[in-house]
């Protein structure tokens, strides 16, 4: 099963890489990781998804909470949550194809940021399904590049991640 671990962590170098050498270590496999300085310059917020079944998620967390850079970790798969993802999507533009890639970034609420002669590159944002789905229907024009940022996310409600 997916899981969205969303960690508060000292913002001091080398604490990325303990919690990435901690799952490296126990052979856990990191889907997509996101991290970025919070509200306070002290800390970041660091969003791993990851896949495993509760007592793997369980053991993932019991060790991600001995590390002394973690200051508090929630995994927000077991509550309600807002997920979204970025993704840049570089497409052929050629002809008809600009006007369907016009209107397929419509259809998905997504904007194009860059034009060329030749090319698109659209921005979109949405959850991992949402963003599967739109690469299948650009597919057809012929995808050229894909960058994705990762799953970012929060719990909903008054359910804060916070000291």
């Amino acid at each position: 099963m997916r899981h969205i671990i969303s960690i508060l962590m000292e913002n001091e170098p080398g604490a990325l890489s303990r919690v990435v050498g901690l799952f490296a270590q126990r052979n856990y496999n990191i889907e997509s990781l996101n991290v970025a300085p919070t509200e306070d310059p002290s800390l970041s917020r660091l969003t791993v998804t990851t896949q495993g079944d509760d007592r793997v998620i369980e053991q993932i967390t019991k060790h991600l909470n001995k590390l002394i850079d973690v200051v508090k970790l929630v995994d927000l798969t077991e509550g309600n949550h807002v997920e979204r993802e970025m993704m840049l999507v570089k497409v052929k533009a050629l002809g008809a194809a600009r006007d369907e890639v016009k209107r397929t970034a419509d259809v998905f609420r997504a904007q194009i940021v860059d034009v060329t002669p030749h090319l698109y590159t659209v921005q979109i944002t949405g959850d991992a399904g949402k963003l599967d789905a739109f690469l299948q229907a650009m597919s057809p024009m012929g995808i050229l590049e894909v960058a994705r940022t990762g799953v970012s996310g929060i719990a909903r409600g008054e359910k804060v991640l916070a000291l």
